[in-house]
């Protein structure tokens, strides 16, 4: 009897030590047993995550967290968990109309941050206060405001490649002025183009290290690359006329692109930078020189000058299967668009340089220089979201592994913003912008694209919801 007593006992105190130990979280939301990847730790399995107050409220290994069925329970078995996608090279000032439609595309499409690289100031931040008054149903929006530019300038509003997003500054002064009223608007970065001249540069870079902002840009043609990462670039955007400094005679393709800009001081800048492009660039590329782009690789290492390759610009097949959720005007100018390039047949030249920046992204990468997954939507018909996932192929076509073009996209944005305390990881405390897949994209990157949920600040948009988002912007 004594003995079936305590057999009795053991058994109700073994069941309540299983009852205290279950884990129930008010007014949040968890994920169960899913594969975690990111840039730090790689792949984790059998991981589950509480989702609270926006954040990562905890994350354990589900052995280790017995949750109580009275929380709100997302199965992750079979399923895949990276921090949110960023696309750091948009314009939201290109096609104005398509413009109040791509925060939704691109959240759609993984996206939990973008960052502008040039629009008329009053244009581009109604996006990022749109975005700070609703942080948890729309994307993350840094802003540039205009391209700092010189005289002429490129993006004058000319024709409808050449959209107004850029202002045309004649004297150091006026970059002072310039520069002056974007911190006073609360810009996050400044963005330098290439009709400067080394003075104005020069001066951008130096109020912007007062000022605490990062400059990006395209390296003027009045310069070499070396020069214009030694006086202070922070990044470089579509590796924009590195391949001049890579020639064996880059010093005289100097020599003649300031003589050029010189002469064309009275033609439209979108004019002259076309000219001065199509009698350097491929000369360049049939120039290139091995032991010269060492010598600028290593001085952009040397100064952490990163890259934005925006590969997907210049290399990616365009189809039109990827305008589907387009609004449906748009669609058809797109896909009009694409008949007329499609009926044009191909250069050669015309492979050699998208070819070499896929190389020249490799050299990159081997020289440890830090990448970001940028695409230039919606320039040249890249889609807003999905071009993003272009690119990461794209990068990794060109040498990257799979975890390292998902860095591009997450981590690096993050630290090229000082956000990585908060974002572009998976961690306890972290903000919870996060995409769930329901494949594994170190196996294959494009897996990126199968897209189960996505969570912008702790809002879950399940694929039902993603769906419901595509179709109301397909049918504006």
């Amino acid at each position: 009897m004594y003995k079936q007593l305590l057999l009795i006992s053991f058994t109700i105190l073994t069941l309540s030590s299983c009852t205290s130990d279950e884990a129930y979280f008010k007014d949040a939301l968890c994920i169960e047993n899913i594969t975690t990847i990111d840039a730090k730790n790689g792949l984790l399995e059998n991981q589950t995550l509480i989702i609270k107050n926006g954040k990562i409220y905890k994350i354990a290994h589900t052995s280790q967290l017995n949750l109580s069925q009275k929380n709100k329970i997302i199965d992750g078995n079979g399923k895949y968990l990276i921090p949110g996608l960023w696309d750091t090279h948009v314009h939201f000032a290109f096609i104005k109309e398509l413009a109040p439609n791509m925060l939704d595309l691109f959240l759609a499409y993984g996206i939990t941050g973008v960052r502008d690289t040039g629009g008329q100031i009053d244009f581009v931040k109604q996006w990022k206060d749109k975005s700070l008054a609703n942080p948890t149903s729309t994307p993350r929006v840094m802003i540039a405001g205009p391209l700092l530019d010189g005289m002429p300038n490129v993006y004058n509003g000319s024709d409808p490649w050449h959209p107004h997003l850029s202002t045309g500054l004649s004297s150091v002064e006026n970059v002072e002025k310039q520069v002056n009223m974007l911190d006073s608007m609360d810009v996050d970065f400044l963005k330098a183009y290439e009709m400067l001249t080394p003075e104005q540069f020069s001066k951008i870079t130096e109020l912007a290290k007062k000022k605490g902002l990062k400059v990006t840009g395209h390296v003027p043609l009045s310069m070499d690359v070396i020069s214009a990462s030694n006086a202070g670039l922070n990044s470089m955007e579509h590796l924009r006329n590195l391949e001049m400094s890579c020639a064996s005679n880059a010093e005289e393709l100097l020599k003649k692109r300031r003589q050029l800009l010189a002469a064309g001081k009275n033609d439209t800048g979108a004019d002259l930078r076309s000219r001065i492009h199509k009698s350097q660039r491929i000369s360049a590329i049939d120039n290139y020189d091995d032991n010269k782009a060492k010598e600028v690789l290593q001085v952009l290492a040397k100064n952490e000058t990163w890259q934005i390759p925006t590969l997907a610009l210049y290399v990616s097949t365009r189809l039109k299967e990827n305008f589907k959720f387009l609004p449906s005007s748009i669609k058809k100018d797109w896909e009009k668009g694409l008949e007329a390039i499609n009926s044009k047949k191909p250069l050669l030249a015309d492979k050699k340089y998208p070819n070499w920046m896929l190389k020249m992204v490799g050299e990159i990468h081997k020289n440890k220089i830090e990448i970001m997954a940028g695409t230039d939507t919606p320039i040249r018909y890249l889609t807003p979201g999905l071009s993003l996932h272009e690119e990461l192929s794209l990068l990794v076509k060109s040498g990257l592994s799979p975890l390292e073009a998902i860095k591009t996209a997450t981590l690096n944005p993050a630290k090229y913003f000082n956000l990585d305390s908060e974002l572009g990881l998976i961690g306890e405390n972290m903000l919870a912008d996060l995409v769930i897949l329901d494949a594994n994209p170190l196996e294959d990157i494009n897996n990126t694209k199968r897209i189960n949920a996505v969570f912008k600040q702790g809002n879950y948009f399940n694929r039902n919801k993603l769906d419901a988002i595509l179709k109301n912007v397909s049918t504006k």
